[in-house]
């Protein structure tokens, strides 16, 4: 399994296409070569892109080596595993002769979107390397090319069972137009060998080895070390520090200032950058800097005044809002009325792998080694900082300690380049631990309003949501919240007569960024946890007023408008499958309680039970049971282990996890201040797949999103207390 970085063959015209694709380049060494596109949503069009239409490449060698060349980075996900299967299956190539190479310069990761949006390029890639080694042999051996077909590497003539490996027939296959994509004929899925399987990562080995190359082990010839003292006050400024102090400290080679990230909390301010032989010298050598900081525009900012500020925005002017109805649902006419408020608070990311970026600047140009989600993205923004055309700059990407959304770049891109950029000699920069807690680009807090109306029989006849947070991507134009902050509520599968929902963003001084599953780890929560308040309301099973509401919206020849865009018949065979599974509706005995929850995302289905006890003021989740429908399984194994992770990771988030604000300050500086979930605190997990005969889904996120609400509605099961605020204090009950 090779870790290294791969230069991409020679560029092409923007006129080659796949259909007359040639790889003749010198770069292959002889090999066929095949170019795709894996560009995902996180992509944005440059100058650049028209040099190139490929941005991921299978390469055929003639001593039998295949390598697949992505775009795509492995931050523990599983892509080097899952997307090289999808090739080797349509390719019919023996998986164990495909070598990973990480490109440089790899686009955006994120959104659950590399299988979801690679499948069928890859797909397509595969077919046309199987049909042209296929019309290769049929040349060779003077036959129909109906009369092969290929296995494991190999062509073979049906009638003769004569063979030939594909080896042999680079030579030829590289004089062959390939065949176009969009009609190369596909496998039929019943013919899958390989997907589905459970495979475990190719990159474990290597990993437990201590042979794969995260960024942190970086080393070049000659280089150097640094961090930053960044200004522990949002929007504060630089007072006063001593130079001489820090370079007195053995090892520390120089002290200076520079500008600040344009894009981060302290945009208006300088930083200080402490350059020497070791990190730990750098990180001593800024201990002594004795530096003071002036508090800036913020420095009255706390939980407890933002909190304020986003309870005042659910009775503000709206800035975006989307509805069903020329009515305001408030005002229908309903038998019944109920009205809550959930709360969220900041989050951070917490990666396992600081953050850290090695630059080398040499002739005029700038390579990087980056554990990075976005390696055009760093790309970019050095050759904007240097000044200097993007094909100067190269971007290694690494392997990555967690992302989470958080490895996206800036500001710490931005301070290694000016740090380069002064010294003129390679240069890593790090960051403590202590400097991603308080300079994190976190999840938003905020708050949902819901308020509903039901008639006689259970119906939601009204319906009325107001989302108020510290924006994400509106934190430029908040009348853009709606691209990544309102899934999970605006799209939910329950059918409404009268639907609205609103927007109001509440500034804050903290910056805030996409954080795993971006906007549906509070909004789903939310969502859920209102919905079994309407099953208790109606005196319902809170399975059952789901399931019964799901199939009231399947009955009407027109159901109500809505944004919901999956299959509620879909819906209700995963719900029902949860239950079963879970043994809804048998006894649990004194102090227990069961919750439930389902949500659509990202082409994938899910519903979830959780079970705890809730005992002497104690909370433990003691099982949960949890029935996945993606689409089609790539690999067993990896798609367990992300389902899994996301459901451990939300329930740190559910449970512990909290960021706080004081004095313009974030109070959490390591993990001694900011808990986590333990290993005593994790439940039993099961997990249930359903191949639903569709393409894969996404699964990253989508499962992250369920926890919450179904550990909040098993607590009001066992208890009769709602909790509505998140990290779920057993003090902070609502009856």
């Amino acid at each position: 399994m090779s870790t290294k970085p791969s230069p991409a063959p020679a560029e092409k015209s923007s006129e080659i296409s796949r259909r007359t694709f040639l790889a003749t380049s010198a770069a292959a060494g002889g090999a066929l070569v095949v170019g795709l596109t894996l560009r995902g949503r996180f992509h944005s069009a440059s100058s650049g892109d028209t040099k190139d239409p490929f941005n991921a490449w299978i390469r055929i060698h003639p001593d039998g080596r295949t390598q697949l060349v992505l775009n795509k980075s492995e931050m523990g996900q599983g892509v080097f595993t899952s997307l090289p299967m999808i090739l080797a299956e349509e390719a019919e190539i023996d998986f164990s002769k495909i070598t990973v190479m990480q490109a440089d310069n790899a686009g955006g990761t994120g959104g659950s979107g590399s299988v979801w949006e690679g499948y069928t390029p890859l797909r397509q890639a595969g077919a046309q390397v199987r049909e042209v080694m296929i019309a290769s042999a049929g040349r060779r051996w003077g036959v129909p090319a109906t009369e092969c077909h290929a296995r494991s590497s190999q062509v073979i003539h049906t009638p003769s069972g004569r063979t030939f490996p594909y080896a042999e027939l680079v030579k030829d296959a590289r004089r062959i137009p390939l065949p176009d994509p969009n009609t190369v004929p596909l496998k039929d899925p019943k013919d899958f060998t390989l997907l589905g399987r459970s495979i475990p990562h190719l990159d474990i080995p290597d990993k437990v080895k201590g042979a794969a190359q995260f960024g942190l082990d970086v080393r070049l010839p000659g280089m150097v070390y640094a961090v930053v003292a960044q200004c522990p006050y949002f929007r504060g400024d630089l007072l006063r520090y001593d130079a001489a102090k820090a370079k007195a400290v053995p090892g520390v080679l120089e002290v200076f200032e520079i500008p600040a990230d344009p894009y981060s909390a302290n945009k208006d301010t300088r930083e200080l950058a402490v350059v020497a032989t070791n990190t730990w010298a750098a990180i001593q050598g800024r201990n002594a800097l004795a530096v003071e900081w002036k508090p800036g525009q913020y420095q009255d900012e706390s939980t407890e005044s933002l909190t304020v500020q986003i309870r005042a925005g659910l009775d503000a002017q709206e800035y975006w809002n989307s509805s069903n109805t020329g009515l305001n649902p408030d005002t229908v006419p309903a038998a019944k009325r109920i009205e809550s408020v959930y709360e969220f608070p900041f989050l951070a990311h917490a990666t396992m792998e600081p953050m850290n970026m090695t630059v080398r600047l040499d002739g005029g140009r700038c390579e990087i080694w980056s554990p990075t989600q976005d390696g055009g993205g760093s790309q970019e923004t050095a050759a904007k900082i240097l000044g200097i055309d993007k094909g100067q700059v190269t971007v290694h990407v690494t392997f990555m300690g967690g992302g989470f959304g958080r490895r996206f770049g800036v500001p710490f891109d931005h301070q290694a380049l000016q740090i380069a950029r002064k010294i003129q000699q390679p240069v890593q920069l790090v960051w403590t631990r202590e400097d991603d807690f308080t300079h994190d680009r976190y999840r938003p807090a905020g708050m949902h309003r819901l308020r509903a109306g039901i008639d006689r029989q259970g119906n939601i006849v009204s319906w009325t949501d107001r989302l108020v947070d510290t924006t994400i991507i509106g934190q430029g134009n908040p009348r853009q919240a709606q691209l990544y902050e309102l899934g999970g509520a605006v799209d939910h599968p329950y059918p409404v007569e009268h639907f609205r929902m609103s927007y109001v963003p509440v500034d804050s001084g903290a910056t805030r960024g996409a954080w795993r599953g971006v906007e549906i780890s509070f909004n789903v929560f939310s969502i859920e946890s209102f919905v079994d308040e309407l099953a208790h309301l109606t005196r319902k099973d809170p399975y059952l007023f789901r399931r019964w509401l799901l199939e009231t919206a399947l009955a009407r020849a027109t159901p109500p408008k809505s944004n919901f865009g999956g299959d509620r018949a879909r819906m209700i065979q995963i719900l029902d499958l949860a239950t079963e599974k879970a043994g809804w509706g048998k006894p649990l005995g004194p102090h227990r309680g069961r919750g439930i929850s389902c949500f659509f995302s990202k082409n994938t289905y899910l519903a979830q039970v959780a079970e705890v006890t809730v005992k002497n003021g104690h909370l433990k989740v003691d099982r949960v049971v949890t029935v996945v429908d993606p689409g089609r399984v790539i690999n067993m194994n990896g798609i367990r282990a992300q389902i899994e992770g996301a459901i451990l990771m939300g329930l740190s988030a559910t449970l512990k996890e909290k960021i706080t604000v004081k004095n313009g300050m974030i109070q959490q500086q390591n993990f001694n201040s900011y808990d986590v979930l333990r290993i005593p605190d994790a439940p039993y997990l099961e997990t249930h797949l359903v191949e639903g005969g569709r393409p894969p889904g996404g699964i990253g996120e989508p499962p992250l999103a369920l926890i919450g609400p179904s550990v909040a509605n098993a607590i009001f099961a066992a208890t009769g207390k709602r909790l509505r605020k998140l990290p779920l204090q057993l003090d902070e009950v609502d009856s």
